[in-house]
């Protein structure tokens, strides 16, 4: 059983009718706003955008609910132009529905804001004598100086790398190597072939340039609006490239055979034993 405690407020209401409460097509937003809407004080002009955003209805949801609104004839919306050609738009809330004439009647006694456009005041002009746009020619095809934000260390080496070709071939495959690098921008081409030429010089190949740009991705549910420029920040810094090891230590055998010998008899396959002195074949042969 429901039970139902209602005390009618003394002040601060507002006389609603029962079919906007409990109107079947309206969604609890569209109800939210009207209402709101029509609890306004007389004469006021807050739009139903700025009503949506202070009963915190959302984008979306305040778009269905208006539509909902006009579709029932509960809002109704036209544009008119003003005195000096600005257009506005005038928004119509009513608690009744209306049809599209009464709303043009009950619109058309409001008048039209003026422009609060100001006219432009007089030119004043320059001073000085007017000159022509200078016409210098057209600009070094090589400008001078550190134009990129390359190390510095990379600005002076890059152009003469002999590994400048290489570069740009693993460059070029970097694309085929994760969906997330096929948007490289081609205008940082050569600035990422200049940076991973520092990686070859330095003894690393052209797999280990590309493992390690595959190591600093982020994981596959982020996505990489800039890849041009994270493969830019992981080429920055070249690590030390570690030498594997010249001294061998042989071919390491099963602890558990450690001491056997092979047996110099003869055998299908080959017979191992453990001696207990230098004798060379096993128990089987000497048996």
């Amino acid at each position: 059983m429901i039970y139902r405690h209602f005390n009618a407020p003394s002040r601060g209401f507002t006389q609603f009718s029962h079919d906007i409460i409990r109107h079947p097509r309206l969604s609890s937003d569209a109800v939210r706003l009207l209402t709101w809407q029509l609890s306004l004080p007389h004469g006021a002009r807050e739009s139903l955008s700025r009503t949506a955003e202070r009963a915190r209805i959302g984008g979306s949801a305040f778009i269905r609910a208006k539509r909902q609104l006009k579709e029932e004839g509960f809002v109704h919306e036209r544009r008119v132009q003003g005195v000096g050609g600005r257009w506005f738009t005038q928004q119509l809330v009513s608690g009744t529905p209306l049809t599209a004439g009464q709303a043009d009647k009950l619109l058309a006694r409001e008048p039209v804001p003026a422009s609060s456009q100001v006219a432009p005041t007089p030119r004043k002009p320059a001073a000085g004598q007017p000159t022509a746009p200078s016409t210098g020619g057209h600009p070094k095809k090589h400008p001078e100086g550190n134009t990129s934000d390359l190390p510095p260390e990379a600005a002076d080496t890059a152009e003469a790398s002999p590994r400048i070709d290489d570069a740009r071939a693993l460059v070029d495959v970097l694309p085929l190597l994760c969906p997330a690098l096929r948007h490289i921008p081609p205008g940082m081409r050569d600035e990422l072939a200049h940076l991973a030429a520092r990686w070859l010089d330095a003894g690393h190949t052209s797999t280990d340039v590309h493992e390690h740009i595959l190591r600093g991705l982020p994981g596959a549910s982020t996505p990489v609006h800039r890849p041009g420029g994270l493969v830019r920040y992981l080429l920055r810094d070249v690590p030390r490239r570690e030498l594997p090891s010249l001294v061998s230590s042989g071919p390491r055998i099963s602890a558990r055979l450690e001491g056997a010998r092979e047996c110099a008899g003869r055998h299908t396959q080959t017979t191992l034993f453990r001696p207990v002195g230098d004798e060379t074949h096993c128990s089987s042969c000497t048996a």
